[in-house]
């Protein structure tokens, strides 16, 4: 048997046991390989397949209705023209290159081409300036670096010895064509003198031939964790890792062959990779792209309607957008529909669920990984749980205080075997890859809970739990109850300094649509929290405005905490606070 009937047949066992878990947990072993490319011994053998070679393997619509449409075959050709044409210009087998495109044909193409090359990818996003930019040239040893037109200028102020590659960004969408030659070719518009020019790749040969095997632990993708808590490691993956390691991931989501999966995540971050490439395309199915420059719930499901999407995966923050919608519009919802990035709150999958007559699934991982716990289709939902351990993970809690295996603790991954679709390390970093490699788990510095039945929920990160009193308190859990109030789009809660109690939950709050801050809204809130939290849980203090994030989306809590340590610390009060709004303040709500 090939590689490709290797992964063929695991993936296939998965598909069959997708609403029986305890089989799929007891069967599945993962495929081993010494030697392994997703884009060749995978993405191409179905493309040279009769039976699926001309079948949707991306579609990318914009918003004023064109699109861009690619088959199996034409990807494949595609990318290994550019394959040809990048080897000739001498990028070489391990050489580090920068892709900095948005949601447009060229960044699969790239993607592909430059697995079947052996180079190692550093996908970044389009809204990091200059200065980040040079850190990843930096750390990441970039020789390469693939950009789009609107972006290539943030590169003059970038130093390092690399070649620029210059991707046209003006004819993302080619108004419905299937021809399988590049849109760049089309483009018309200014040229970066120093840069290669992507479009000419149009005229290399098509068939493309490997200067040599590639082992599976060779490094293929280098990602930037977007960093909430400090600077951003560098998580380095192998040719089987993501590629292989996202059989996890698909026995999540359930994804079948000819399923239309839209997943929404930007470009540049793992959770793109995860969902927009090697999910959905180890499934055979067609990945969906809807690009928008400000997110409208109304166009987004009348997309979906009209491309026929059988499966939806979307962060947090876009399905609290979506639910602020009338859901019912969209007449043939998705099948299966899923979140990562940050736990999902009970009141939108309870909303979701009426309209759509589908439970949301949440699932676990990590940058570092593919999804480790998750629900998965056919299994009972515990609201507010992440699920079970995926096939393929050996999951554990342990006590950060005893390093034993307990019911509550840190999320472990056992290391014996060391699942597949784990990273290789934090590349340049031996001491963090050390601190996360130590006595015998992989740690993830989460902390969750387990109940009798086997099931995960969240608790929060190991550095965002905290103590009030002598209780230990979940940020996720104080606000899961704030999201119920129908004032409340969105909140974070950290720790606030009390000279008595060490510390009190502070809730930072952004409104929902209809709602103005003041001392009416701040009292309403704080009496629903006091009614549905237990004393020891209670919101003391409160104060609206919108959270700082990520660039990836994520809440930065860190920032959070330290502008409370700031305000209740005995130093001068920083400048640009806002109005916080105590209980003490409201004799009402203790009537």
């Amino acid at each position: 048997m090939t590689v490709t009937d290797d992964f063929r047949a695991a993936r296939d066992r998965l598909i069959e046991l997708r609403t029986n878990y305890s089989q799929a947990r007891n069967d599945f072993q993962w495929p081993r390989f010494t030697e392994f490319n997703f884009a060749l011994d995978w993405f191409d053998q179905i493309a040279a397949n009769p039976g699926t070679a001309n079948k949707p393997a991306l579609v990318i619509v914009e918003q004023d209705g064109s699109s861009t449409r690619r088959s199996f075959a034409e990807l494949s050709a595609r990318s290994s023209q550019l394959a040809n044409w990048l080897r000739a210009k001498g990028v070489r087998r391990g050489d580090r290159m920068i892709i900095m495109l948005g949601n447009q044909v060229e960044l699969w193409e790239l993607m592909l081409a430059g697995i079947k090359l052996g180079v190692v990818l550093i996908p970044t996003t389009t809204l990091m300036g200059p200065r980040d930019i040079a850190d990843r040239v930096e750390r990441g040893g970039a020789r390469w670096a693939a950009v789009g037109s609107a972006n290539i200028a943030k590169f003059a102020e970038v130093p390092g010895d690399y070649t620029l590659i210059e991707v046209h960004d003006g004819g993302r969408a080619d108004s419905q064509n299937t021809d399988s030659q590049n849109t760049a070719s089309q483009n018309t518009g200014s040229r970066h003198t120093d840069a290669l020019q992507y479009a000419e790749a149009d005229s290399a040969e098509t068939s493309f031939v490997p200067d040599a095997p590639t082992a599976a632990d060779e490094t293929m993708l280098l990602y930037f964790t977007s960093g909430t808590t400090s600077r951003a490691k560098l998580v380095e993956h192998t040719h089987t890792s993501y590629p292989v390691g996202h059989l996890s991931t698909m026995y999540w989501i359930g994804l079948e062959p000819g399923d239309v999966h839209l997943n929404v995540a930007s470009p540049g971050w793992a959770k793109h990779a995860w969902s927009n490439v090697f999910t959905p395309w180890i499934a055979e199915a067609c990945v969906f792209v809807y690009n928008y420059d400000r997110f409208d719930a109304k166009a987004l499901m009348e997309q979906m309607g009209r491309e026929g999407v059988t499966s939806f995966c979307a962060p947090p923050t876009v399905w609290r957008m979506l639910i602020q919608a009338d859901l019912t519009q969209l007449k043939t919802p998705p099948t299966k529909v899923v979140s990562a990035g940050e736990p999902l709150n009970a009141e939108v999958i309870g909303q979701v669920e009426r309209a759509w007559g589908q439970t949301i699934r949440d699932g676990f991982g990590q940058t570092e990984s593919t999804v480790q716990v998750a629900n998965t289709p056919g299994q009972p939902v515990k609201t507010g749980s992440m699920g079970r351990p995926l096939p393929g993970y050996d999951v554990v809690l342990v006590d950060p205080a005893t390093g034993e295996e307990a019911d509550d603790g840190e999320l472990c991954l056992r290391l014996d075997p060391r699942p597949v679709g784990l990273m290789k390390s934090y590349f340049g970093d031996p001491e963090k890859t050390a601190e996360a490699f130590r006595d015998g788990y992989y740690h993830t510095g989460d902390m969750a809970s387990r109940d009798r039945n086997g099931v995960i929920t969240y608790v929060g990160r190991g550095d965002d739990v905290f103590k009030s009193s002598d209780y230990r308190l979940s940020p996720f859990e104080l606000e899961s109850v704030l999201i119920e109030h129908p004032a409340v789009a969105e909140a974070a809660v950290v720790p606030s300094p009390d000279p008595v109690k060490l510390s009190v939950p502070k809730a930072f709050v952004v409104l929902a649509a209809g709602f103005e801050p003041g001392p009416a809204v701040a009292e309403d809130i704080l009496r629903y929290c006091r009614q549905h939290l237990a004393p020891f849980k209670r919101i003391r203090r409160l104060e609206f405005g919108e959270l700082p994030k990520t660039i990836s989306g994520k809440i930065r809590r860190v920032e959070l905490r330290g502008t409370e340590e700031a305000r209740h610390g005995d130093g001068p009060l920083p400048a640009g606070l806002g109005v916080e709004y105590t209980e003490d303040e409201f004799p009402s709500l203790k009537e």
